[in-house]
């Protein structure tokens, strides 16, 4: 079984995937992580590089690779993806369980991480908390746009502000997964 977990940035994709897929004994692969190591670059150099559209074709390059080079189970965190018509294949197979994680404005808000040139990531609260106003609307905004694409194809998960700990029991739960891999 495949489990994507998708959802915009800061809604918790890694941190919920790797204790997921930890409690299923499943493989856990972040998307982010996978693209700078199959382009030997830093995510600040890959998103200057091509328009949205060739760098969301060769995310889903680097997805399909990483589904197909193991068949043990995995879970794997999708970095936020506008065109999806390259996933058609693995989102319709009856072996992947799409699931769009989603919490509220505040919540993911609050979990606001930035990163730097060098892909460091770290916390800014004083800048975060100055610029508040902007970061809340560009949140909303995130979530009507992907929220419209993932509602296509992925079954939704509200994580309610939970830890990592609860959503993957959660999860678990509600999906019935069972550790099979």
């Amino acid at each position: 079984m495949d489990i994507l977990l998708f959802g915009i940035s800061n809604v918790g994709k890694s941190s919920t995937g790797k204790v997921l897929a930890q409690s299923l004994g499943f493989d856990f692969y972040d998307l982010d992580d996978e693209v700078k190591k199959a382009f030997g670059i830093t995510l600040e150099e890959f998103v200057s590089t091509g328009n949205l559209e060739e760098r969301d074709c060769k995310r889903c390059c680097v997805l399909k690779d990483i589904i197909s080079k193991s068949n043990r189970s995995k879970v794997i965190a999708v970095t936020p993806i506008s065109n999806v018509e390259h996933l058609s294949d693995i989102v319709s197979n009856d072996n992947t369980l799409s699931i769009e994680l989603q919490d509220s404005v505040e919540n993911i808000f609050d979990r606001l991480v930035f990163c730097d040139e060098n892909d460091i990531i770290y916390k800014d609260d004083e800048y975060k908390n100055e610029h508040r106003d902007y970061y809340m609307e560009d949140i909303i905004e995130d979530q009507k746009w992907y929220g419209s694409i993932y509602a296509g194809f992925c079954r939704a998960f509200d994580m309610n502000g939970d830890s990592p700990e609860e959503s993957a029991s959660r999860i678990i739960s509600e999906f019935n997964i069972t550790a099979k891999r």
